[in-house]
């Protein structure tokens, strides 16, 4: 039987690293412009004790979206073996294209991944690359995707890319700004034969766009004096919490009842890396909907107390490390079944089976 497999992953993590400490000296205001009383060593104290984020990564000047993008993707191709040349397409899933620094608009002209094809010198004509804008499940909704042009017949294989430079769209007055951060993973998924039933099991994938619509959205500063054109992301971070608790173990839940696969069953859950306090509320509601109160032990690796939330890239760079060995007490055998899951703008949520 024909499956959806991932044949080779790589990941680019920033070099700059960003710590609490260093956001001692910002002046933070409310999103009414009205300062925030409380000095920046309580502020930062409680955004870790709230999120586990000790410390983030940021792109270097020279760096964009795109250029990361392709750092992961080299490090993809050269893991699964392939010659880049045999891609049917490339997905480059992304937010905010690239935003040059101390410019204010984002680059999507041509779209990233035409840049990644022309960067890794692949010059076959039927090799198609394109973007999607999907909030941080992009990279998930890119495999998802490719696997349904490999079952359509339309292709057989694909480079997915996750990238974000965040970084760039950062309000420095905003306490939120200390959540987002850099990073790009990438994977190369195949259509093949398994003997072991291995590869995409199922999927899943929810959308809600009423008053959900605006909980993450482009913004003005939250500081009194600044240009009104210019916007930065923002996130409505109470409203974000309460759908991805209510709504994120729902479609968890109904992707493992898509595969006929038992919760006990699932080795690994690669989630999002929102923050700590939300994805380990997210696990414990899936499995009291399987009447289950103790979660088994490292059943979540988790990456985002020292890069952050890099939207895009959090499961794909977090899923690189694990198979690479450099998430200690955290890997992948043969056989193991993992559930990807992830949640964002739109608001957006998805998820898959994957057997390795």
């Amino acid at each position: 039987m024909k499956r959806t497999v991932i044949t080779g992953t790589g990941s680019y993590i920033p070099e700059l690293v960003q710590r609490n400490s260093d956001f001692l000296n910002h002046r933070f205001f409310t999103e009414n412009q009205e300062p925030i009383g409380s000095p920046p060593t309580e502020i930062t104290e409680k955004f870790q004790n709230i999120t586990g984020i000790k410390e983030r990564r940021y792109v270097t000047q020279d760096l964009h979206t795109s250029d990361i993008g392709v750092i992961a993707a080299r490090r993809a191709i050269e893991d699964s073996g392939i010659d880049p040349e045999t891609i049917d397409q490339i997905i480059f899933a992304h937010n905010f294209g690239d935003v040059r620094k101390h410019t204010i608009q984002t680059d999507i002209l041509p779209a990233l991944a035409s840049r990644v094809k022309h960067q890794l010198g692949i010059k076959n004509p039927f090799c198609i690359p394109y973007d999607i804008l999907f909030g941080c499940p992009g990279w998930v909704q890119g495999v998802i995707q490719a696997d349904a042009y490999f079952k359509a017949g339309i292709a057989k294989r694909a480079l997915v890319i996750g990238a974000e430079t965040l970084s760039r769209v950062l309000d420095g007055y905003d306490r939120d700004s200390m959540i987002f951060s850099d990073g790009a993973g990438a994977a190369v998924v195949e259509y093949q034969d398994c003997d072991n039933e291995c590869g995409i099991l199922s999927s899943a994938t929810m959308s809600h766009t009423t008053e959900e619509v605006d909980y993450l959205y482009l913004g003005k500063s939250n500081f009194p004096e600044s240009d009104p054109r210019i916007r930065y992301i923002k996130m409505k971070g109470r409203k974000v919490y309460e759908y991805a608790l209510s709504q994120v173990p729902q479609a968890m839940k109904m992707c493992l009842e898509k595969a006929d696969i038992d919760i006990h069953d699932v080795s690994t859950i690669f989630i999002h890396q929102a923050n700590e306090k939300l994805d380990e509320g997210v696990i414990k509601r899936l499995y009291r909907l399987y009447k289950i109160n103790e979660i088994p032990e490292g059943i979540m690796p988790m990456s985002v107390h020292e890069l952050g939330n890099s939207s895009v890239a959090t499961i794909p760079t977090l899923f690189d490390r694990v198979r690479r060995h450099k998430l200690e007490g955290h890997s992948v055998h043969k056989g193991d079944i993992l559930l990807f899951a992830s949640v964002g703008s739109g608001m957006n949520i998805n998820a898959f089976c994957y057997r390795v």
